[in-house]
């Protein structure tokens, strides 16, 4: 007797259920981490993302086909350790700010579960620094990759789970989704533990971001000008564009 097939539609809604019930119970453990563990683990995430930025800029290259893997490895390194620099000191733990002539006291928070969409066009640099950004103001994430780049995203979420584990931080706060579709991906921005959305992609995926009900923070296509000069040897100028 044949087996039934499984839904992959729902396999993957099933999957962004579990996977963000595990993000949430691993938040609330992470939420009330101190500045000094948060730091700890954010630097040496960063470091971990650092030391992997040519082998998966390389897979990056390979699995999508967009870009020079040289160039890869290098939007690796500012999305792991230049962005860690620029946030390192950043407090995001209790008292971030206080007015005492108006007497008022601002105290940093976390949000929750941020759920993060990523391109096929820059995919492991992103992945990174969402993670960098989620986890430094304590919160969790899981990510939902472009399916024509799901490996090498999924190689640097490894990367920098791992060494966030390594540091203490707790199993499930950073996630990869490996059976990728659009209404896994709804589920994952709608559920009702989803407190934020980051999405980095295409128009139609940042305009369903924005209509999914939650806080969202969208970025679509937007490739830079170029302005290639009459002196210019136009093929090595498209080369390097």
């Amino acid at each position: 007797m044949r087996k039934p097939q499984l839904d992959q539609d729902l396999s993957s809604i099933q999957e962004a259920r579990d996977t963000v019930a595990r993000a949430y119970e691993a938040w609330k453990a992470w939420s009330h981490a101190t500045q000094a563990d948060v730091d700890r683990v954010c630097a040496a995430m960063a470091e971990a993302g650092y030391q992997a930025s040519e082998r998966l800029g390389r897979l990056a290259q390979e699995e999508t086909g967009y870009g020079v893997a040289a160039h890869k490895k290098l939007k690796n390194e500012f999305g792991s350790r230049v962005v860690w620099q620029s946030i390192r000191d950043q407090k995001t733990v209790g008292v971030i700010r206080h007015d005492p002539e108006r007497r008022l006291y601002e105290i940093a928070w976390p949000m929750g579960m941020v759920a993060a969409l990523v391109p096929s066009t820059n995919p492991t640099s992103t992945a990174f620094f969402k993670t960098l950004i989620a986890v430094k103001s304590r919160n969790a994430i899981v990510f939902s990759p472009h399916p024509s780049a799901k490996r090498c995203i999924f190689e640097s979420i490894q990367v920098m789970a791992q060494a966030a584990e390594n540091e203490g931080a707790p199993k499930g706060l950073i996630n990869c989704l490996q059976q990728i579709s659009l209404p896994g991906t709804q589920e994952l921005m709608s559920h009702r533990n989803t407190a934020l959305i980051l999405a980095t992609g295409g128009t139609a995926m940042v305009k369903a971001a924005h209509s999914a009900g939650k806080p969202a923070y969208g970025v679509g296509p937007g490739n830079v000008p170029v302005y290639v000069d009459r002196s210019a040897d136009v093929e090595k100028a498209a080369r390097y564009i």
